[in-house]
């Protein structure tokens, strides 16, 4: 399995020959200006919630990929229903299968509207449990207590996604509470740099994971890790 950063919350997972796409959200961030949303090829779009800054450029990935399912609350994929796109709804509780592996959607604690200022559910986060490795993406989430479900009702974690911006999100100290409720020694941060409410020290980031025996791994944009 190998996980890609696009910026922002803006990942794709390459798995069992599929490719997943993770709240794509490119052409606002000044970060990735040097990454084409329209020559990104995916086949299923995991929407975490409905906020600008993570479906901002979806229209145009799905535009430019014929077939694409979009994955997401059902609140959301109704709305990319109703627009005549391949929509797939879950929501909390139990697993689906799909031809890469099963998923659950998850509980995050955070708002979720689209820009219109259309209802989007609730926000949500994910796990993708595969042959390749299991993964959890926490979306945009305080830090609470409910994560600690996870290793109750999944297998355990390889790799943890959280975001560490703060201001909209936990913080990066809040992300490594959160790393210990999953039970999770490798974590790839997300949501923070792109603007500036969400800037954050790289090194002190690291260092804090580091004295608690863990790893925070910060990619550049465009950039990818194993699992």
């Amino acid at each position: 399995m190998q996980v890609t950063y696009y910026g922002h919350s803006c990942l794709m997972i390459s798995v069992a020959g599929k490719r997943l796409l993770l709240d794509p959200f490119i052409k606002g961030n000044p970060l990735a200006a040097d990454i084409d949303p329209a020559a990104i090829r995916c086949d299923f779009i995991f929407v975490s919630h409905a906020h600008g800054d993570h479906i901002g450029d979806l229209e145009t990935v799905v535009a430019h990929n014929p077939g694409v399912q979009i994955v997401a609350i059902a609140e959301i994929a109704t709305y990319y229903a109703q627009k005549g796109y391949n929509a797939h709804p879950m929501n909390l509780g139990g697993w689906w299968n799909f031809d890469f592996g099963r998923v659950k959607m998850v509980h995050a604690v955070h708002s979720s509207s689209f820009p219109d200022g259309t209802y989007g559910g609730t926000a949500a986060g994910f796990v993708w449990d595969t042959s390749e490795g299991v993964v959890y993406y926490a979306g945009d989430t305080a830090v609470h207590m409910d994560m600690q479900l996870i290793p109750m009702t999944c297998p355990p974690l390889d790799l943890a996604i959280l975001p560490i911006g703060s201001n909209f999100t936990m913080d990066y100290q809040d992300a490594l509470l959160a790393a210990e409720f999953v039970r999770c020694n490798r974590v790839l941060g997300c949501h923070y740099d792109s603007f500036g409410y969400i800037k954050i020290d790289h090194e002190a980031a690291v260092a804090a994971f580091e004295a608690k025996g863990k790893d925070l791994e910060l990619l550049p944009i465009g950039g990818s890790l194993t699992v």
